[in-house]
């Protein structure tokens, strides 16, 4: 059985950076650091923060023993960044400079008089950050665009959450271009979510099964799943190595492995280190 690990795959900057700022604050002072809602969607590496002292708080809980607040690479909204600090918290910023970017184009737009269509998941900490930035007629779309459904001024400008796909960008601008009178967009889809996508998209073309490595929660990492069931190709998505069976890969010839973007390297090499060790079993028998 062949194991092929895609080129593009585990960290982007963005984490890696935000990771890093994290483990060099635990390292200073560890004595009362959180982050403000996970790191990063990744269990695995939550634990090792936890290990070196860094623990997770919600903005609703109790701050007495917290001295430090690290915001995680989604960014949180400006609202929130005054609630932390007016709990007499330090704060650290560690949101992704691409996320600070469409933060940065939402409050542009929303100053200019535009009504801001956020393309991406309501729910997920980052477009709840960027709604922060975006005004009070902000709204937020997904993939199946049905704008009919929306209030839409005849002056709009259109942004995206940054692990969103091009595509979804594209079909919410062109649903919205015959319904308004001015229509600004920025495209801030990241490059290194695009280049993981592409890159899944074509190794998902040439084997027989796929894995793609993340946590359970993290958008990106189930967007790579969702390109791998519209390639046709099966497909599991796992957190850790210990959760392949061995009778998945019974009759495979070709493996492809694939990870999100909040997905560590080491976890990527343990799954691609047992592929190998149950398909050299699978062999000897």
């Amino acid at each position: 059985m062949k194991v092929i690990t895609a080129g593009k795959a585990g960290f982007c900057f963005g984490v890696k950076r935000a990771i890093q700022i994290a483990f060099d604050t635990a390292k200073a002072d560890p004595t009362g650091v959180f982050t403000l809602g996970p790191i990063i969607h990744n269990p695995q590496v939550v634990e090792k923060l936890k290990l070196e002292g860094v623990g997770v708080l919600d903005v609703m809980d109790n701050f007495d023993d917290v001295r430090v607040v690290i915001v995680r690479s989604h960014g949180v909204s400006p609202f929130v960044h005054e609630e932390i600090k007016n709990k007499g918290c330090k704060v650290i910023d560690a949101t992704c400079p691409f996320v600070k970017k469409a933060q940065g184009y939402a409050r542009g737009l929303h100053k200019e008089g535009y009504q801001v269509l956020i393309v991406g998941e309501e729910a997920h900490p980052e477009v709840q950050g960027i709604l922060g930035y975006a005004g009070g007629d902000a709204l937020v779309v997904g993939k199946d665009v049905h704008l009919d459904n929306f209030s839409i001024k005849p002056k709009i400008g259109i942004i995206a959450q940054t692990t969103q796909s091009f595509g979804n960008l594209q079909r919410v601008v062109n649903a919205a271009l015959p319904r308004v009178a001015e229509l600004k967009v920025y495209n801030t889809t990241c490059n290194a979510t695009r280049k993981r996508q592409l890159e899944t998209a074509r190794l998902a073309g040439q084997v027989n099964l796929m894995f793609v490595v993340g946590g359970k929660n993290s958008a990106n990492t189930k967007r790579l799943k969702t390109i791998c069931v519209e390639k046709g190709v099966h497909v599991y998505h796992v957190e850790t190595a210990e959760e392949i069976k061995p009778e998945w890969l019974e009759g495979i010839e070709t493996v492809g492995i694939t990870g999100g973007a909040s997905t560590p390297d080491w976890i990527i090499q343990q799954v691609e280190n047992r592929l190998k060790e149950v398909s050299q079993t699978i062999n000897n028998d």
